[in-house]
């Protein structure tokens, strides 16, 4: 059950119809900066590799810190609305402040220079198709969630972006009590990450995923190496784990990492309680659904990995056959030559999984509907952004045969691809108010415990 105050905080989310871009966020704080000086004031926290400035709304003077970031990865826009909403609230109610405690730190967004290039997206059609056509995610090590310094056996990182050292930056000064970076998924059900148990939050989580008709993830986790506290609630994935999770199953371990760590693991030195609220974009009750399937685990394991290798088998080929003829270094390229390998890496994955005594259960109907959802993310995030690589050599002129032909076979492919992933029952696209006052109400419940 929802305090009373919590439930009230829910009702001021305005019903959003697009998720706003990293203009209108900036625009947004800057506005309430000028307006309510007496509460709030911008200041610039560091720049883009593109030389965009990195804005940092302070609200308050609570005797704790609480830092909350938008948009640490470019496809996850809920932030953005949220943090607007959250300053705006914070700046109109006395009250508010009083009950939270809390400086608030509010940065605008983490990696303006990757969100626009998602923005193609933000006012919709929201479609999977559209979605994936207009999709962005920079390579592991581009990512400003995780590039922090990393070291563990065999495994060193220490490339920190200046986003990056931006962020680490402003949990130096503030030392925050809670710190969250506003993530979000894409399909099936809500869940939640925290880096530490908290018994008394793990049921707030849920009962603001259940209050909006989103259901709870009960299939697949993000990675076979997170640690469940209970249904629908992990703990922050820890490269650590990651890494020693591939030692386990004979995989290259440093590989597996990819990157360095995350915020969260460089807060914890100030005993920060750092949380992450994972929500869909498209509403899937099978998500939640635990009954037994007539399917073995272990065949569901392979039967992905099989198209896992097929999906990287074309995009692998297409990227090896215009190799000798791209003169761009552009994000997208970079992106699809880090992705599509993980794509085969993962299906390795699942083959190694499969041959484990524990594969050999029944198959849950979340599961099974999990295992093809993430088939088809895959093939419209990674197909999509090597498609867009391919259309910015032509746009700079380079049409070269290989590039032409490539572009075109691949677009029809990519066509194949959306068609599979749409048919069926249409994807119930969950209203975007629902999906900010969900993210709201997790950051408003996770700073009460933290001062708690």
């Amino acid at each position: 059950m929802l305090e009373s105050w919590l439930a009230g905080e829910l009702d001021t989310v305005p019903g959003y119809t697009r998720f706003s871009t990293v203009d209108e966020v900036t625009a947004g704080l800057t506005r309430l900066a000028a307006d309510r000086q007496d509460v709030a004031a911008l200041r610039r926290v560091g720049t883009s590799r593109l030389g965009e400035p990195m804005w940092c709304l302070t609200v308050g003077d609570g005797p704790r810190h609480a830092l909350v970031a938008a948009m640490p990865h470019p496809n996850e826009p809920i932030g953005g609305l949220t943090v607007v909403h959250l300053a705006a609230r914070l700046c109109a109610d006395p009250g508010l402040r009083a009950r939270t405690g809390y400086t608030w730190h509010i940065v605008a967004c983490l990696d303006p220079d990757g969100t626009r290039l998602n923005e193609g997206w933000f006012a919709g059609p929201f479609t999977k198709s559209h979605y994936g056509r207009h999709f962005y995610r920079p390579a592991g090590h581009e990512q400003v969630e995780w590039t922090f310094p990393f070291a563990y056996k065999g495994a060193y990182f220490d490339r920190v972006l200046p986003e990056t050292l931006a962020l680490m930056r402003l949990i130096d000064d503030t030392r925050p009590a809670f710190m969250t970076t506003l993530h979000n998924a894409e399909l099936g059900g809500a869940f939640f990450y925290l880096n530490r148990p908290e018994p008394a939050l793990h049921g707030v989580l849920k009962d603001l995923a259940r209050r909006y008709g989103v259901p709870l993830h009960a299939g697949e986790p993000e990675h076979p190496s997170m640690r469940r506290f209970e249904e629908s609630v992990f703990q922050l994935p820890d490269m650590r784990d990651s890494y020693d999770y591939a030692e386990k199953m004979g995989q290259d371990p440093a590989a597996a990492v990819g990157g360095g760590g995350g915020s969260d693991s460089y807060a914890a030195r100030y005993g920060t309680l750092s949380i992450a609220a994972e929500l869909p974009y498209w509403r899937d009750p099978s998500a939640a659904d635990l009954s037994a399937t007539g399917d073995v685990y272990r065949d569901l394991l392979l039967a992905q990995a099989a198209d896992m290798r097929a999906t990287s088998a074309v995009l692998g080929r297409v990227m090896e056959e215009v190799r000798g003829d791209v003169v761009s270094d552009s994000p997208f390229l970079r992106a699809s030559r880090f992705f599509v390998p993980l794509i085969d890496a993962t299906a390795v994955t699942n083959e190694l999984r499969a041959a484990q005594p524990a594969a050999e259960r029944p198959a849950t109907v979340a599961e099974r509907q999990s295992g093809r959802e993430i088939v088809h993310s895959f093939r419209l995030r990674f197909g999509g952004m090597l498609l867009r690589a391919l259309e910015g050599e032509l746009a700079i002129g380079n049409g070269t045969p290989a590039i032409r032909g490539h572009a075109a076979s691949l677009a029809g492919t990519y066509a194949a691809w959306c068609a599979e992933a749409e048919s069926g029952t249409p994807a119930e696209t969950i209203p975007i108010g629902h999906l900010v006052a969900i993210q709201y109400g997790s950051l408003l419940a996770g700073a009460a415990q933290a001062a708690s």
